[in-house]
């Protein structure tokens, strides 16, 4: 007597598998790859969004520039700014947390003496920088942005601005 059997042999199962297993690592290192670039384009986004808030702001403030805050609420720093007004930037981009895996730092420049009337709370300079929350995996370069409106990135991963709130000397400017 003959028995109709049906499903799968155990070595069909294992080539199977095996096969799986054989995509999954060649599609993985893509992915990560692929993930390194997006949070990469995202934060040198996010710079240019800073340099062009604190363009605005520069603007609205007689040539100063802004404290981080005071971009996502300008009404604390420039007093007859309406607080009904638009701000210069997102209050989450404000926020300076952790963003698409770089972690995120502002320097202020110094605060300077003899404001005309009505400017308050204001810098002659700033420097923003990122540099990824874990090196290799969520980013592999570091950036940053200042004043001068260039966005710099080095390959060590490190923050590129430096204690004067401007750019690294050795800045290696994006084009």
């Amino acid at each position: 007597m003959k028995k109709n059997q049906k499903g799968f042999t155990l070595i069909e199962l294992l080539i199977v598998v095996a096969i799986i297993g054989i995509i999954a690592a060649i599609a993985i290192p893509s992915l990560l790859r692929a993930r390194v670039s997006a949070n990469e384009a995202g934060t040198i986004g996010d710079i240019r969004s800073i340099i062009s808030s604190q363009a605005a702001f520069q603007s609205a403030a007689n040539g100063w520039y802004a404290p981080i805050t005071c971009l996502s609420t300008p009404a604390g720093c420039i007093t007859a700014y309406p607080t009904n007004a638009p701000t210069f930037l997102d209050q989450t981009m404000a926020a300076m947390g952790a963003k698409s895996g770089y972690n995120r730092s502002f320097t202020p420049g110094s605060v300077p003496t003899g404001l005309p009337a009505g400017i308050i709370n204001v810098l002659d300079g700033y420097c923003y920088g990122a540099l990824p929350s874990s090196v290799g995996q969520t980013g592999v370069r570091g950036f940053g942005g200042d004043a001068s409106g260039r966005v710099c990135q080095n390959q060590a991963g490190t923050d590129e601005c430096n204690a004067l709130s401007a750019l690294a000397a050795t800045c290696n400017v994006i084009q």
